[in-house]
């Protein structure tokens, strides 16, 4: 029998498991005749030192569950390092492809508290006259919460995944414009990848950091044509973020209409990894972006990670009065009926915001998927069974149904004490 131990180590560190009841049976079969026989293996969750199957909860959020959370953010690190220089079934020669990293931001709703720089660099004060430091509360928050327009901030959120898929249209014109071809005959001859996350401001804004690339017609594995390069790419992404609008809800009488803020930041990604460089190098966009990968609104709540069930529920959260304002808000639009669409009180913890925080085109390289199924081949390959017979091929019969999540007050503590072994980070990722 397994022990507590060795089942807390299974799930690497997790502490919010799923628990599950039921069991796993292995049967061998004969391969020529199809006879099932003897019973080879039995797992039953009431024999487990839990009671319970446990399963790793997968959550993203590390306010959820750090071991996870680390699990998801390395999974992505290797996913965007694919796409740039090559591996996880992308080729090397990826790395020879125009690419950059570029941040696009939200525009302004209202003056907020800020630490404003000069060019080289030296921190000025705010308008209102102080000088912040860097981890003062009132950083991203109104100077005037009763003029700042945080309907439109709500809204924009909600808009920021519609917004980036028109930007996405326009930046395939662009660079076909620029190579003097129609976008049709576009896709003959090159490709555009890219893998973005999204990340809120302190102001509760989101906006997006991607990489960009240029493939050749199959993606990554092709070679893209001789016209394609980084300065090209660059400007199409500014003239691409110039055009992209869309025209939002007409709320009380006012017309709604969002776009790209207009500190556009796009830098190329050079492939030298060296110290003290000033160029933006590979591995430093990769965790970039990976780090924004398990994060949500708490940038702006705290610890709002959850969906509100009732407003009522905002009286027991510790939240600061900006991030107070823009829940109320998104909760008071999703009672409008012609916004019903945008489901604002589903998302009022995520500031109306309702998109995926990490996403990337197809080809862009590898997926967060194959990543799991490899590490899970792996787990699999570490807790084989010693089966007894020579059968020829295996018959499992599973039924496991949800009994709860969570470690009871005496599993946590021993998950604890196991965490300094554990690293609470799970299995090294393949």
């Amino acid at each position: 029998m397994p022990t507590l131990v060795k089942q807390l180590r299974g799930i690497g560190g997790c502490t919010q498991p799923v628990r599950l009841d039921g069991h796993r049976v292995e049967h061998a079969v004969d391969a020529r005749t199809g006879e099932i026989g003897r019973v080879l293996h039995r797992l039953d969750s009431a024999s487990l030192p839990a009671g319970n199957l446990l399963v790793r909860c997968n959550n993203r959020r590390a306010t959820r569950c750090p071991a996870c959370a680390e699990t998801y953010r390395r999974d992505t690190f290797h996913l965007i390092t694919a796409g740039l220089r090559g591996g996880k079934g992308t080729p090397d020669t990826v790395t020879r492809h125009p690419k950059v990293f570029a941040t696009f931001t939200a525009p302004g709703f209202g003056p907020v508290h800020n630490r404003p720089t000069d060019r080289r660099g030296t921190v000025r004060t705010c308008r209102c006259g102080l000088l912040h430091d860097a981890d003062d509360e009132s950083l991203g928050t109104p100077l005037d919460p009763t003029t700042y327009d945080y309907e439109g901030a709500v809204l924009w959120n909600a808009h920021a995944g519609i917004l980036w898929r028109r930007f996405s249209i326009y930046l395939r014109r662009e660079i076909a414009k620029r190579a003097g071809l129609t976008q049709r005959d576009f896709a003959d001859f090159a490709r555009v990848s890219f893998a973005k996350v999204a990340e809120f401001q302190k102001r509760g804004a989101v906006h997006f950091h991607a990489v960009i690339r240029i493939d050749g017609p199959d993606g990554g594995t092709s070679e893209p044509p001789s016209w394609a390069t980084t300065e090209l790419l660059a400007d199409a992404i500014t003239s691409a973020t110039a055009k992209a609008r869309v025209l939002g809800p007409v709320v009380d009488g006012r017309a709604h209409t969002f776009a790209f803020g207009e500190q556009l930041d796009v830098r190329p990604i050079r492939s030298a990894d060296f110290e003290g460089a000033t160029e933006l190098t590979e591995r430093a966009v990769a965790s970039y972006i990976a780090k924004y990968a398990t994060k949500g609104a708490e940038a702006t709540t705290g610890a709002l990670d959850r969906p509100l069930k009732f407003l009522a529920e905002l009286a027991q959260l510790a939240l600061s009065d900006h991030a107070r304002r823009m829940v109320r808000t998104a909760w008071r639009l999703g009672a409008i009926k012609e916004l019903g669409h945008l489901r604002l009180r589903a998302w009022a913890h995520m500031l109306g915001f309702r998109g995926h925080f990490s996403t990337k085109t197809r080809r862009y390289s590898t997926t967060l998927g194959v990543l799991r199924n490899a590490r899970a081949e792996w787990r699999r390959a570490q807790a084989s069974l010693d089966v007894v017979g020579e059968a020829d091929t295996t018959l499992v019969l599973s039924h496991w149904v949800f009994a709860g999540t969570g470690l009871s007050a005496a599993e946590a503590w021993l998950a604890a004490s196991l965490a300094p072994a554990l690293g609470t980070e799970g299995e090294p990722t393949p």
